[in-house]
C-alpha cells in the first residue's frame, strides 16, 4: 500500500471516533461521491433491465423469447460479460488509478444508454438485448474497482459499515430502478420514451458525481496486462485459490448470487402466473425484496460491533433457507382469479405471508453477504485485491448462469415456480452446511457471536488494541471454560489458543476447540513430547503472522482470584525471537465471569465444579473484556504481565 493510500485509509483517532455509524461516511469525500456513483449505476442497470423485461413480458409478442423465460434470458445475457471479461477488469483495476477507471466506465455508460434509448423508441428487442450485454460489460469493468477501492479508503473498523452501505445502496438503487422501470414502461403511449430519457439522465448524473471522487492510486502499477481472457481467468482463479479461506468465501458469495438470481429473475412471472398480479405487483415484490436486503446489510454493523463479523454468515444462511421453504407453502393453492392490481393484491391476507417471506429471506441474505465481502477485502493482498474480486465476479457469473439454466430446465420440465423456490431453499441449507464444514471459522464465529449476544451481555473496552494485522500474543486471565469463545467474539481476526489438553475431553466444547485448531498442551512432567510440540506449533503460528492466545495461569481459577502467571509466555517469546519474529504482547482481562454457568463454583461438601445449575445468574448476565495497550516482547516478564492484567481487572 502506498503512503498516499495508507494515509487516506487511516484517519486520526479523533476523526474515527466521530464516525458514530456508517451513515456518517456519506459526508466524507473519500466515500460519499463513490457511493452515489455506484448508486446511480445500479439504478440505471436495473431501470433499463426491468423495463425491458416488463416490456417483453406484458407488451411485446416476441415468439423466440416467451414471457416465462424473458427474465432468465435477459439476466443470463447481462452476466455473460462477467464470465468473459472479469479477469481483464481485475488487472486494469490493480494497474491503474481507480478513480480514472471509474470515470472511463461512466463515460461508456452514457454511450450505451444512447443506443438503448434508440432501442426503446423503436421497440427493438434485438438492439435492447445488445445493450443488455454492453451494460453487463460496463458492470464487469466497475465491479473489481468497487470492492477493491473500499479497503484503500476505509479503516478496518469501517469496512463492515462501508460494505453495508454499498450493499444497502445497491439494493435500494435496484429497488428504485426496477420500480421506476416497471412504472415508466407501463405509461400509456409515452412509456418507452420516458424510460429512454430516464436511462440517459441517470448515466449523466453518475458521470457528474464521479468527478468528485478523490484519486485512488494503483496498487500494482508495474503489472503487465495479460489480454487473453482464458489464461488470465484461470490465473485469477488460481490466485484466489492460494488463500483457502478467501477462496471458499468467494464460493459462498457466488452461491448467494445463485440463490438470489432464482428469485430476482422470476419476479415478473411469479407475480403474473402464481400471484395473478399485474406489473405493479411485480414491482411491489421487488420493493419488499430490496428493502429487506438493504435492512439486513445495514444491520451488519450494529450486530458486528463495527468489526468484520463472519459469525453472521451462518445466521443469514439459516434465515435464507427457512423463508425460501416457507415461501413455497405460502404461495401454494392461491385461488385463480383475474389479474389483480396493487390494491386488490394487498387486500388479500394470504399475500402478506408471501411478502413477509420475501422480506425476511432477503434480510437474511444481507446478513449473509456483507461479512463475506468484508472478509475477502481484509484477507486479500492489496497488490492483487482487484484480481481476487475479479475471480469472485467470474465465479458469480458461472453460478448465476448455472442458476438460470437449472431454473429454466425445471420450469421446462413442468415444475412450478413455488417448487423451484422450495428446491432452492433446500439446496441452500445443504450448500451452507458444506461450506461451514470446509471453513469452520464461520461456524466458530457464529457460536461465539450467539454466546456473546444471547447467553451473556458482553461488553468490550480497548478493542482497538487487538492488532488488525501481524503476529501478536494475547495474554488473558482464565475464569471459565468459554473464555476462548468470548475472545473469539472480541477479535476481528482468528485466534489460535494454547489450551490444557483436558479441556478437549469436555463434551461439545472439546469438539468446538478442535474445530478452532486450538493447541493442546500437557504438563511437562506428564507428557514432555506434547509439551514441546505445543510450543513448536505456537511459534509456527507467530511465524505465519497470526494471533496466538495463552492463559498463563495454567488452569481455570477455583476462587475467582487471579493466579500467579507461569513462564510459558516467555518460552514462546524466546522461541519466536529465535526464528526472527518479535510479536507484541497484548494483556487482556475477562471480568464478571466468576460464578457463571461455565466457571467453577464451590458446592456443599467442598466440590469445586463448573457447568451445573444452568442460569444460576439469570439470563443475559453482564460480562466484560478489557484489552490493554500492547507491550513489547523484550520488556515482558510474568510478574509484570500479571500486574497489567490485574490492573485491567481493577479498572
Amino acid at each position: 500500500m502506498t503512503q498516499t493510500t495508507q494515509a487516506a485509509a487511516e484517519p486520526s483517532p479523533a476523526e474515527d471516533s466521530a464516525h458514530a455509524n456508517q451513515f456518517t461516511l456519506l459526508r466524507q469525500r473519500r466515500f460519499g461521491p463513490f457511493f452515489w456513483t455506484q448508486f446511480a449505476g445500479a439504478a440505471n442497470d436495473n431501470l433499463f433491465k426491468f423495463a425491458f423485461t416488463v416490456m417483453v413480458t406484458y407488451q411485446l409478442q416476441v415468439a423466440w423469447m416467451p414471457p416465462a423465460l424473458a427474465g432468465l434470458a435477459i439476466g443470463a445475457l447481462f452476466i455473460l460479460p462477467f464470465l468473459l471479461f472479469s479477469a481483464t477488469s481485475g488487472q486494469l483495476a490493480d494497474k491503474h488509478d481507480k478513480t480514472r477507471l471509474i470515470r472511463f466506465v461512466k463515460n461508456l455508460e452514457i454511450g450505451i444508454m444512447v443506443l438503448a434509448a434508440w432501442g426503446f423508441l423503436r421497440a427493438d428487442a434485438v438492439l435492447l438485448l445488445s445493450c443488455v450485454f454492453l451494460m453487463g460489460l460496463h458492470s464487469t469493468l466497475f465491479g473489481p474497482v468497487k470492492f477493491a477501492l473500499l479497503p484503500q479508503v476505509l479503516t478496518p473498523r469501517e469496512i463492515t459499515g462501508g460494505n453495508g452501505m454499498i450493499e444497502m445502496g445497491t439494493f435500494v438503487a435496484i429497488l428504485l430502478g426496477q420500480v421506476a422501470g416497471g412504472l415508466l414502461v407501463a405509461l400509456p403511449e409515452v412509456g418507452h420514451l420516458t424510460v429512454a430519457a430516464a436511462c440517459l439522465l441517470l448515466a449523466v448524473a453518475g458521470r457528474a458525481v464521479a468527478q468528485a471522487i478523490p484519486p485512488a492510486p494503483a496498487t500494482d502499477p508495474g503489472l503487465t496486462i495479460n489480454w487473453n481472457p482464458v489464461t488470465e481467468t484461470w490465473r485469477n482463479l488460481k490466485l484466489a485459490h492460494g488463500n483457502v479461506v478467501v477462496f471458499r468465501s468467494l464460493l459462498g458469495i457466488s452461491w448467494m448470487w445463485f440463490f438470489g438470481a432464482v428469485f430476482l429473475s422470476q419476479f415478473p412471472s411469479f407475480a403474473k402466473e402464481v400471484l395473478h398480479g399485474d406489473e405493479h405487483v411485480a414491482s411491489l415484490l421487488l420493493v419488499v425484496f430490496s428493502v429487506g436486503i438493504g435492512a439486513g446489510s445495514l444491520l451488519c454493523e450494529t450486530l458486528s460491533r463495527r468489526q468484520v463479523e463472519i459469525g453472521l454468515v451462518p445466521l443469514g444462511a439459516i434465515g435464507m433457507s427457512v423463508f425460501a421453504v416457507d415461501l413455497y407453502f405460502a404461495s401454494r393453492g392461491l385461488p385463480e382469479v383475474a389479474q389483480m392490481g396493487l390494491s386488490a393484491f394487498v387486500a388479500q391476507p394470504a399475500h402478506w405471508r408471501v411478502m413477509a417471506d420475501l422480506g425476511l429471506l432477503s434480510l437474511f441474505a444481507g446478513l449473509y453477504s456483507v461479512p463475506m465481502y468484508a472478509l475477502i477485502q481484509m484477507r486479500s493482498e492489496p497488490t492483487h485485491r482487484a484480481r481476487v474480486i475479479a475471480a469472485n465476479n467470474i465465479l458469480n457469473a458461472l453460478f448465476m448462469i448455472v442458476s438460470a439454466v437449472l431454473a429454466g430446465a425445471l420450469l421446462k420440465g413442468g415444475f412450478s415456480l413455488p417448487q423451484v423456490f422450495l428446491f432452492t431453499g433446500i439446496a441452500n441449507a445443504v450448500v451452507a452446511f458444506y461450506i461451514f464444514m470446509l471453513v469452520p471459522e464461520y461456524l466458530l464465529r457464529f457460536v461465539a457471536w450467539v454466546l456473546s449476544r444471547f447467553v451473556y451481555r458482553f461488553t468490550i473496552r480497548g478493542q482497538q488494541n487487538i492488532p488488525v494485522e501481524g503476529p501478536a500474543v494475547l495474554v488473558c486471565n482464565h475464569v471459565s471454560f468459554i473464555d476462548a469463545v468470548l475472545l473469539m467474539a472480541a477479535s476481528p481476526r482468528p485466534i489460535r489458543f494454547i489450551m490444557d489438553h483436558r479441556i478437549f475431553q469436555v463434551p461439545v466444547l472439546g469438539w468446538l476447540f478442535r474445530l478452532a485448531k486450538a493447541i493442546p498442551i500437557a504438563p511437562q512432567k506428564e507428557d514432555p513430547l506434547a509439551y514441546e510440540r505445543a510450543f513448536t506449533e505456537a511459534i509456527q503460528v507467530l511465524r505465519e503472522g497470526d494471533l496466538l492466545a495463552i492463559f498463563p495461569e495454567g488452569a481455570i481459577t477455583r476462587d475467582g482470584l487471579l493466579q500467579p502467571f507461569r513462564g510459558g509466555v516467555m518460552k514462546i517469546l524466546e522461541g519466536a525471537r529465535a526464528v526472527g519474529v518479535e510479536p507484541p504482547v497484548v494483556p487482556m482481562a475477562l471480568s464478571n465471569l466468576w460464578g457463571s454457568f461455565f466457571s467453577r463454583i464451590e458446592l456443599r461438601g467442598g466440590h469445586n465444579v463448573a457447568m451445573v445449575r444452568p442460569f444460576r445468574r439469570g439470563f443475559f448476565s453482564r460480562v466484560g473484556l478489557h484489552v490493554g495497550p500492547a507491550m513489547r516482547g523484550v520488556e515482558v516478564q510474568p510478574e509484570l504481565l500479571q500486574r497489567r492484567v490485574g490492573a485491567l481487572l481493577d479498572s
